[in-house]
């Protein structure tokens, strides 16, 4: 049915074009011969197909374009008949004999036009009479697009400033009325559309309808470009005169588009000026119209107006604008109580937008706007529109942008409160943008009461929001957010050690509440952080002005014993280790021989009780002696307790490879070159010889498992040992021993049961060419060297 419909009116628009065409031919012929009745005769019958109704407005349309282009050569041979003495006047009159008066209108206006350049008349009395005369023409298509050809061929002819046409009777306010008288008239047509034809095409007319916009449009584009409305004229006639057409009407479609209108083709300036009118109009028009749409253009208009210059922001302050902008929101609302949120949030969210751009120094206006939307948002659930959400995002986003600073943020109080009714996974959306802001702008943030204020912005990623439910995150996602919140941590910093330490103990308050599979994240940062604190007060025991509440090393250390025992209880034993180790080494430095050895003892009982893992127990155990070597704070006792664990863990490791590369690691617990009191050259041979025990077994086990001894990489790296402690003067390390053990190589190297291993074999030629290397050094070095055959 449709389609047959298509195709009768693509027929019609055939027939129309096919018989404009045919008497635009005779009317050139006529023009050509100079015979004006005939050409005027032939051009009535060419316009005469434009009285149809068959078209819809877009083919209508290509119907009224060819006209108008066969109008134009009318007018141009027009105005050379009035050049060769032909009366306008007289020319004016014998057009209006056409039969029919829709052609009669258009040869009216197309003459008109030519009477208003001839200047023999007053342009205000053409003009008049022309827009007078359309009212002939009540069909909506033709009269709209007939007023259309009107204010086409008159809009560079009407008596403007600066104009050709102004003088004593003609003025700008003749050229206001006509294009206002214009415009009315064709917006009654354009609203009656929707009542032309049977309620079911209603859809299909509105669809027409918005096709024809523009033409009732373009007369607020003319009234705009006209030179002499000024900002008096505009707030006493026009404005009025066009708000008054556009609230009468009570159509949501022109509503929607003049109100857009207005906004678009008039100057920033008179929109300022005029609030109180223009905002006046917003709670009268159609409860179903699209207003926050058009309000916040309106708002964007004025904040790029604003920012073009700082020489205008006295006019903003002058006429109150926020305020005034600020009521009518809330009237607007109020005049639409079925308005979505999603309209309320956007309105809000470009308020604020203005505000910050106008007055980004009015912090309690923000707060207001934040404030105007946690009333509007308040009874209502979590938020689930998709739309409002990313809105709010939006909303919350922007003073960000403009501050590039989270601390002025957090000064608005109710910035939150906005917060709150954002769904979980949004919120951490929100979150994430905040933790950004900070680390682009590099933020500090040095108080307590700000990280508190900061932590509750963004709990959403910090601790598990109601209804969250772990098996739903997605893990890639979840670990980047933690990374972003352990990024944060670590620029939380002041320069006063009593505030730094209050803030770590306000980071730690929120990080422990943040369930088990968060701490690995948020943790360490909050060790290193305090470790940082450490290394600051180094030195200092206690307060010299004797103050108990003063923050000292040993104070900071039971804090981290506490904090780093809840990763162990996770359990996350591996990281715990670490941290101890890590805490460890602090306390050293502080001297602070109880608290280093409290910590290396829960290290022990974690590599013990927790770390099972043959591979994790290898890494750990490396961790363990590579701490213990670099202290120095340690007694004979405590030391030596700690030195013999370690050697008992080392040989008890699953493998015999990690078995011997532990224990020969061990020998560096035994001597340490900047520790006199710790040089025991015998059991630091012990250790190496234990060593070389342990890698005899290990080539036994191959030989008995795989019929061949395997590699004799182990002795190697034993014999790259035995010359380290040789060289640093280890009395125990002999010439006899490290060319035994060479000795030893090159013969399990060249025995048939040993698997070839070019590593192995170039790391070996490698320490030979060492030894070759210091004995050609000569002095000291070189004699100590020299007994060594290779």
């Amino acid at each position: 049915m449709i389609a047959h419909g298509i195709e009768d009116e693509e027929k019609w628009l055939a027939a129309g074009i096919a018989g404009l065409q045919q008497n635009a031919f005779y009317m050139h012929r006529a023009l050509d011969s100079n015979n004006l009745r005939d050409a005027l005769k032939y051009s009535a019958q060419m316009l005469s197909e434009l009285r149809t109704s068959r078209l819809s407005p877009h083919k209508y349309y290509e119907l009224y374009m060819r006209a108008f282009d066969e109008l134009r050569k009318l007018e141009i041979f027009l105005k050379e008949e009035t050049r060769r003495g032909c009366s306008i006047i007289d020319l004016y009159e014998l057009v209006q004999h056409a039969g029919n008066i829709l052609p009669r209108l258009y040869l009216l206006c197309t003459v008109g036009s030519v009477y208003i350049k001839s200047k023999e008349a007053p342009s205000k009395d053409v003009l008049k009479d022309l827009v007078e005369m359309c009212r002939g023409i009540q069909h909506p298509v033709r009269g709209l697009f007939l007023r259309s050809y009107l204010a086409q061929v008159s809009r560079d002819k009407l008596p403007d400033i600066g104009s050709e046409y102004e003088g004593d009777a003609d003025t700008v306010v003749d050229a206001v009325e006509f294009v206002l008288q214009n415009f009315t008239e064709m917006n009654k047509l354009w609203v009656r559309m929707q009542h032309q034809g049977p309620a079911r095409e209603k859809e299909k007319r509105e669809k027409e309808r918005s096709e024809l916009r523009d033409l009732v449009g373009k007369n607020l584009h003319v009234l705009g470009q006209i030179e002499g409305i000024d900002l008096d004229m505009y707030k006493d006639t026009v404005l009025p005169r066009v708000l008054e057409q556009v609230v009468n009407c009570k159509d949501e479609l022109a509503q929607y588009y003049l109100m857009d209108c207005i906004i678009q083709v008039f100057p920033d300036e008179y929109h300022l000026q005029t609030l109180d009118v223009l905002l006046g109009a917003f709670p009268q028009l159609q409860q179903t119209i699209d207003i926050k749409t058009v309000l916040s253009r309106l708002m964007e208009r004025l904040s790029n107006y604003a920012a073009l210059s700082a020489d205008v922001l006295p006019e903003f302050l002058q006429v109150e604008a926020f305020s005034k902008l600020n009521n009518a929101i809330g009237k607007v609302i109020e005049a639409q109580p079925d308005m979505p949120i999603l309209g309320v949030i956007t309105l809000y969210s470009s308020l604020l937008t203005f505000t910050l751009h106008v007055h980004p120094d009015r912090l309690d206006y923000a707060d207001q706007v934040l404030g105007a939307c946690v009333r509007k948002l308040s009874g209502k659930e979590k938020l689930e529109d998709n739309k409002a959400t990313k809105q709010i995002v939006a909303l919350l986003s922007a003073p960000l942008e403009k501050y590039n600073d989270i601390v002025t943020a957090l000064k608005l109080s109710n910035y939150p409160r906005v917060m709150e009714y954002l769904d979980s996974e949004t919120n951490k959306v929100m979150a994430t943008v905040i933790i950004q802001s900070i680390m682009k702008n590099k933020t500090r943030i040095s108080t307590a009461d700000r990280v508190e204020a900061l932590f509750e912005l963004i709990k959403g990623l910090i601790k598990d929001l109601d209804g969250t439910i772990d098996d739903e995150v997605d893990e890639d996602d979840f670990k980047e957010e933690q990374n972003s919140v352990a990024r944060l941590i670590l620029m939380l910093y002041n320069d006063d050690p009593e505030e730094m330490f209050k803030l770590i103990c306000m980071v730690r308050k929120y990080i422990l509440a943040g369930g088990p599979k968060r701490l690995p994240f948020t943790v360490p940062p909050l060790v290193f952080s305090s470790l940082k604190l450490v290394r600051q007060l180094q030195g200092q025991e206690e307060n010299p002005f004797g103050e108990e509440e003063s923050t000292t090393p040993k104070k900071i250390f039971q804090l981290l014993n506490q904090t780093v025992e809840t990763l162990s209880n996770i359990p996350s034993p591996e990281l715990a280790l670490q941290l101890y180790l890590q805490c460890a080494e602090a306390a050293n430095d502080c001297d602070l021989e109880p608290v280093a050895y409290e910590f290396f003892t829960q290290a022990y009982i974690l590599y013990e009780e927790e770390i099972s893992d043959s591979r994790a127990q290898v890494t750990a155990i490396h961790l363990i002696i590579g701490t213990l070597q670099r202290t120095h704070v340690f007694g004979v006792e405590n030391r030596d307790t700690l030195t013999h664990k370690a050697t008992g863990y080392s040989a008890k490791l699953l493998k015999k490879p990690d078995q011997c590369r532990a224990v020969y690691a061990c020998s560096h617990l035994f001597w340490v070159d900047d520790q006199d009191n710790v040089k025991d050259g015998e059991r630091v041979l012990l250790c190496l010889k234990r060593a070389l025990r342990i890698a005899n077994a290990a080539q036994q086990m191959s030989n008995a498992a795989r019929g061949s001894t395997g590699s004799v990489t182990l002795f190697v790296e034993i014999l790259n040992k035995y010359l380290y402690f040789f060289e640093k003067g280890n009395p125990q390390i002999t010439v006899a021993a490290i060319q035994s053990l060479i000795e030893l190589i090159t013969t399990e190297m060249q025995s048939d049961s040993s698997t070839p291993d070019p590593a192995m074999d170039a790391f070996f030629a490698s320490t030979l060419r060492y030894i070759e290397f210091q004995k050609q050094k000569g002095g000291a070095v070189g004699e100590k060297y020299e007994p060594i055959k290779v």
